[in-house]
């Protein structure tokens, strides 16, 4: 039924939480791809009172630096990570989170995705946003959103 994976992680143990139900999946339902995506959200400048604060080289170094570390954080957790006969890749992608996410999803042939979430509620959830309610109102597939260890019942 789920051939490929989709695993959206932001290098937090929050968004790990869901790493030993991706590998459950992964060897229990015929499971071929796992892609554990890095949405780089861009650093835009911005100008103040006193005139910009960051140069375009500045701004330049800091994108490709942030890049870098995604790409070596999904590295390191490919290289860690086994699921049997599965294939499992990294991608990094710059955007939005959000919409990133579902805009991979759809592009790519992903069959569900796998993401973490705070489980916040009421007031806390529209104040903060939520990156994995956001996926799960736009994706075009199933989401399994994983609330993280500690979470507590309510509304």
């Amino acid at each position: 039924m789920y051939k490929k994976i989709l695993v959206p992680l932001d290098g937090s143990d929050l968004a790990e939480c869901v790493l030993p139900h991706v590998e459950s999946i992964a060897n229990g339902c015929g499971v071929q791809d796992v892609v554990f995506l890095r949405v780089v959200e861009p650093f835009t400048t911005s100008t103040g009172a006193l005139g910009p604060t960051f140069t375009e080289q500045d701004r330049q170094n800091i994108n490709s630096q942030n890049r870098a570390d995604a790409e070596k954080y999904l590295s390191q957790l490919v290289n860690h990570t086994k699921y049997g006969g599965v294939k499992i890749r990294s991608e990094v992608v710059v955007g939005r989170a959000a919409d990133s996410i579902a805009e991979y999803a759809d592009k790519n042939g992903v069959d569900l995705i796998i993401i973490a979430t705070h489980g916040r509620s009421g007031v806390s959830r529209w104040v903060w946003g939520s990156v994995a309610d956001r996926v799960l109102r736009s994706a075009c597939v199933p989401v399994l959103m994983i609330r993280a260890p500690g979470c507590v019942p309510g509304i």
